[in-house]
């Protein structure tokens, strides 16, 4: 099994309902550490990114769907995390130009890309309590499986687990970066808001391909 543009479409679709349907929760994570506004922030941008997809797909491949999507989060999502999950979405379909498919390989390449757009977007490291701590996770988990010989739908399911581990991983941890570095030993005992979304959003990534 390859994964292709219908799947990719899927997944964005499935993106808007999840940041729809857990907006409360999100913004509620950020209210904590943050300025309160994560959850509508993003159920706007990817509600917009469903709406184009719902309308008119707008792409033959992975990476022209992911693009799309990318200057639309970019365009319509306050604060940083529209920015960080656009370089992300943009850095990924770079490295997917000219794939019309992604096998396992594939999606291990995605996430990679979508770590260093994060980094380089944002200046995160590992453990300074950020979106990227959950897409490190995800890497990591998808690359042992690939290595190990397992399939595009193993890759991804463990990419949504390691995802779910790093998020839950930022709880004890101190913030390093944004808003939430400013309450130095206070931000301890929360989830990153951003790593909260991020597991949210592979999970659907997983979701879309067992549909």
């Amino acid at each position: 099994m390859t994964l292709n543009a219908e799947w990719a479409a899927r997944w964005l679709v499935a993106a808007g309902d999840v940041c729809d349907r857990d907006r409360a929760y999100l913004s509620e994570l950020d209210r904590l550490i943050g300025d309160g506004d994560h959850g509508e922030n993003l159920a706007r941008g990817f509600g917009a990114v469903r709406g184009q997809l719902l309308s008119s797909p707008g792409g033959e491949t992975p990476a022209e769907l992911f693009r799309t999507a990318a200057h639309t989060l970019i365009s319509t999502v306050g604060g940083a995390s529209g920015p960080l999950y656009g370089t992300a979405l943009m850095r990924a379909a770079d490295a997917l130009q000219g794939h019309s498919e992604l096998d396992a390989q594939g999606v291990v390449d995605l996430l990679g890309a979508a770590v260093d757009g994060i980094s380089s977007r944002g200046g995160a490291e590992a453990g300074d309590k950020t979106m990227l701590d959950s897409w490190l996770a995800a890497q990591a988990e998808a690359r042992a499986v690939q290595a190990a010989g397992g399939s595009v739908e193993e890759v991804i399911e463990a990419a949504a687990r390691g995802a779910a581990a790093g998020a839950e991983s930022t709880e004890p941890m101190i913030a390093k970066r944004g808003r939430a570095s400013y309450l130095g030993e206070r931000s301890r005992g929360h989830r990153d808001p951003g790593a909260a979304s991020s597991a949210l959003l592979l999970e659907a990534a997983a979701a879309a391909v067992r549909s």
